[in-house]
């Protein structure tokens, strides 16, 4: 029997591979993939996309602003990254509405994880409120077998 490494990113934790949470009526939810034949192991090079679905169900008309991310990977490196909307994009989602887009992420390692917030603003008052981005996993396909 093969032994398992034991990897501080996942002591305690189940491979989550999806996501999904609602914040005051903004439900995201994200789904990961890796991107095998983009990515080149051998040069510590994993890359990832993401679907991300962000669905407005509160009665609010409501815009997203902008995004902060924490990524990390198996060899303990982090970052963030933040900036304006998401993809270009500061969409305006009413009742109901379901924005999606999708973008990717590179990491060193096979294995990684991503969280964050959207920051959102209420139009109709121009208050600002911060939507939970829910943790999810960066797997490449080999680790999950």
């Amino acid at each position: 029997m093969q032994k398992k490494s034991l990897n501080p990113l996942y002591l305690g934790r189940t491979i989550n591979k999806m996501g999904t949470a609602i914040t005051k009526g903004i439900k995201i939810s994200v789904f990961p993939q890796y991107l095998q034949e983009e990515s080149r192991p051998k040069e510590g090079r994993h890359l990832f996309s993401y679907l991300i679905e962000i669905e407005n169900v509160s009665d609010q008309v409501v815009q997203l602003m902008s995004r902060h991310w924490y990524i990390l990977d198996s060899f303990s490196h982090s970052r963030e990254v933040e900036g304006e909307g998401v993809i270009g994009q500061q969409p305006v989602l009413t009742p109901g509405q379901i924005h999606r887009y999708t973008s990717w992420c590179p990491l060193e390692s096979d294995i990684g994880l991503m969280f964050g917030f959207y920051k959102m603003r209420i139009v109709e008052t121009g208050e600002l409120f911060e939507v939970r981005i829910p943790e999810f996993t960066l797997c490449s396909d080999a680790k999950l077998n």
